[in-house]
């Protein structure tokens, strides 16, 4: 029924100014600070359990040691989704919760969680599908539709040839048949890490990132707090527990105290590489077969690039420089050239991107038969250790480490998250936004109903509305937003995370570089000295990422 007035929940998540995030505050509250809760690591599972424990009203500090969502989280496929091989594991339950959580995404933060249709063709040969399997793939999408695709409003189809030419006209004819069309979500992962930690700080949270967890502490046998690297000072802040949500980085750190037990983490390596959107000329995510595997990849639109991977192998290297290899890039490639009628060289390759899913599971078999579950355990001292799930499921995994972090404080608070909106989301209409396209479309689907704040800057400066990236739709407007408004500390943090450009226009960005930087040193008061050093690691950054994905390293 209609309101007869305005809907409160809604209402009080929109505001006439933008959050205020300073960074000198959120350290100074930090410092010496009292919390209830302190959550390490500022990945997307770090950031849904502090907007968790912030919603519950608890005291809340979220740290990151480098930015929000540096690590897996702005490194995933960026798909929100259910998992069809999960049917094909015979793991239905984690299929149903995740197709239920998918559609919380969709509601809680529908500027940044949008509608994905996935396509899979059936070939005479040498697909994925060939006709004597596609009946029985068939089935394997009802039963995903059944438990819980329904929700997205649209069954899975079956097409024709030419209608699945109609989504990729670059596909081979000579061996396609038909096609297979269902439906999933997907989400600039990066921005929706940053959303979930800003509506954190919204609900009460200190929120910061360059802030590294040296040690947790403990008064006699209890968790009692953290010690904090923060810009050269050491910081200590009380606890009443500790929450780890650091991801892969538990193979190299637990903080766990002396004799407890540490989950077994197995990195599993992913990569995608982006080449421009007109050598696929996709309006889907395609689905492609590699030769010579029993493995299949993704093409995904994403703008005018599409993002084409994913691999998925054991990785032992250093966490903090995972990149995409020569060899996996060629292996993408050949199964590109494959399936579709295009001709793409290395050469064409526009950017990168390499992470780690951290899966809980014993060395031995493939990661890819891994099943998705994560873990929770709380250790005697009060230390509560999450790891493990995947992107789609975030909000039950925070849910349930909450749960888990408030019996060490004896405490009973009831989780808000179910239907709480993200911060730009609330009264959010993404089709009258993006149905016209321009400049009102590329804001609302990276700010919703705040990109109002990124146009209040624009028409403060219109020499702001100029692209940071020749070719790609970011505006210098909003680098001054992220620096005011998002912590944004870095030239990395914009052009890596803050925006894509790093993964869409690799070198472009490295270039653009040094008016980022300038963009910076006003807004943050940086020195001279501070942002040419920020703009020669940038570039030293690209230059090494570019270097192993060629072969020269």
């Amino acid at each position: 029924m209609p309101s007869r007035k305005p809907r409160a929940e809604r209402a009080r998540m929109v505001s006439d100014t933008p959050l205020r995030m300073q960074r000198a505050e959120q350290i100074d509250s930090l410092d010496g600070g009292r919390f209830d809760i302190i959550v390490v690591g500022g990945g997307v599972t770090g950031a849904y359990t502090a907007m968790d424990a912030a919603l519950r009203g608890y005291r809340v500090a979220l740290l990151e040691k480098d930015d929000f969502a540096s690590g897996t989280s702005s490194k995933s496929s960026k798909m929100i989704h259910g998992g069809l091989r999960y049917i094909e594991q015979g793991n239905l339950p984690l299929v149903r919760h995740s197709l239920l959580e998918r559609q919380r995404l969709r509601k809680n933060a529908q500027h940044l969680v949008q509608r994905l249709p996935f396509l899979f063709p059936i070939l005479s040969q040498d697909g994925i599908l060939d006709r004597r399997l596609a009946a029985g793939f068939e089935s394997l999408l009802w039963t995903y539709d059944l438990a819980g695709g329904w929700r997205e409003g649209v069954l899975h189809q079956k097409l024709t040839k030419n209608e699945v030419l109609s989504h990729c006209p670059t596909f081979k004819a000579e061996h396609l048949e038909s096609g297979l069309m269902y439906y999933d979500a997907r989400a600039d992962d990066a921005r929706l890490t940053l959303a979930l930690a800003r509506t954190a700080a919204f609900h009460g949270a200190t929120v910061l990132n360059g802030a590294k967890v040296s040690e947790v502490t403990r008064h006699g046998n209890k968790v009692s707090g953290v010690i904090v690297e923060v810009g050269g000072r050491e910081i200590r802040a009380e606890a009443g527990v500790v929450v780890v949500a650091t991801g892969v980085w538990l193979r190299d750190w637990t903080g766990a105290g002396r004799g407890a037990d540490s989950p077994t983490i197995r990195p599993a390596k992913g990569v995608h590489i982006a080449v421009p959107w007109t050598k696929i000329r996709n309006d889907c995510t395609v689905t492609i077969p590699v030769p010579g595997r029993n493995r299949r990849a993704t093409i995904t639109r994403w703008g005018d690039t599409a993002y084409l991977g994913t691999t998925d192998e054991d990785y032992d290297g250093d966490l903090d420089d995972v990149n995409c290899t020569r060899e996996e890039m060629d292996f993408l490639l050949d199964g590109a050239r494959t399936a579709l009628n295009i001709d793409i060289e290395p050469e064409d390759v526009l950017g990168s991107i390499g992470g780690c899913r951290p899966l809980v599971a014993p060395p031995g078999g493939k990661t890819i038969e891994v099943k998705r579950n994560h873990e929770i355990r709380t250790d005697p001292d009060g230390l509560v250790t999450v790891v493990g799930g995947k992107l789609t499921t975030s909000r039950h995994m925070a849910e349930q480490t909450v749960d888990a972090a408030q019996k060490v404080l004896g405490e009973n608070r009831r989780c808000r998250t179910k239907n709480a909106h993200l911060l730009g989301a609330a009264g959010y209409d993404a089709e009258a936004i993006t149905a016209s396209g321009g400049l009102a479309s590329h804001l609302g689907e990276r700010y919703g109903t705040e990109a109002r704040f990124v146009t209040d800057i624009l028409a403060e400066d219109p020499s702001l509305n100029t692209p940071i990236v020749e070719g790609l739709p970011y505006l210098e407007a909003e680098v001054v937003y992220s620096a005011r408004h998002e912590m944004a500390r870095s030239v990395d943090d914009i052009l890596s995370r803050r925006t894509r450009s790093r993964i869409m226009a690799r070198d472009a960005s490295a270039s653009s570089a040094a008016r980022v930087g300038e963009l910076l040193m006003k807004e943050l008061d940086l020195s001279a000295t501070e942002i040419e050093a920020q703009v020669t690691s940038y570039r030293n950054q690209t230059a090494h990422e570019r270097a192993i994905l060629m072969g020269a390293k």
